[in-house]
């Protein structure tokens, strides 16, 4: 008998606002959200014209708001910002979650986000894998990198796969997404959905 196992992408997904915008301007104020995209706005041309890599724009976004940040008060502002932003995620998806709990089927958000701001929307959820993009601390300090690969497109496979405890044939994968970031994850499910959530 298979296994029963959903994934879901997080931004756009799950939520109805992109995580990582609006956890800068939860932490940095309206003001200081757009003085830093200003700065980097250039580069977000080039990514948007696919001239320049999505991670390496989103690396040095994320450097330049929380590089040298201790690795405590980022934590305590993560836990924060999923507590009082509970509103960003979308109902339909909620619903959905609490229908594979039912089935007692492994769930695992599989996002392209920093995990560290993904998994407290989870804290109550003992049944929910949070598979995102790992940072890196030294010192106790946020170094502005990144630890693993920038979760999207075929790492969201190769990280699932990482967590997978027998071959792919004992599992039947549902999964969930809203962008070209999910598009190998949904192929890779027996079922792919594609913006399911949107009301």
């Amino acid at each position: 008998m298979s296994s029963k196992l959903y994934c879901f992408d997080f931004d756009g997904t799950i939520t109805s606002k992109d995580s990582l915008l609006e956890f800068i301007k939860y932490t940095h104020g309206v003001v200081g959200f757009l003085c830093g995209f200003l700065l980097y706005s250039p580069l977000l041309i080039l990514m948007k014209l696919h001239l320049y890599p999505n991670y390496r724009v989103k690396q040095k976004v994320f450097a330049h708001f929380y590089r040298g940040m201790s690795i405590s008060e980022f934590n305590r502002k993560c836990k924060a910002f999923a507590q009082d932003k509970k509103n960003i995620i979308r109902e339909a998806a909620k619903k959905q979650i609490k229908e594979a709990k039912k089935e007692q089927a492994q769930i695992f958000i599989i996002s392209a986000s920093i995990d560290n701001w993904v998994a407290p929307f989870f804290d109550e959820e003992s049944d929910v894998t949070v598979l995102g993009t790992q940072i890196e601390v030294k010192d106790g300090l946020v170094t502005g990198r990144f630890l693993t690969k920038n979760c999207y497109g075929a790492e969201k496979v190769a990280r699932l796969k990482t967590v997978l405890t027998k071959s792919r044939d004992q599992y039947e994968i549902i999964a969930f997404g809203d962008s070209r970031g999910d598009k190998e994850m949904l192929e890779y499910a027996d079922k792919g959905y594609y913006k399911p959530f949107r009301r």
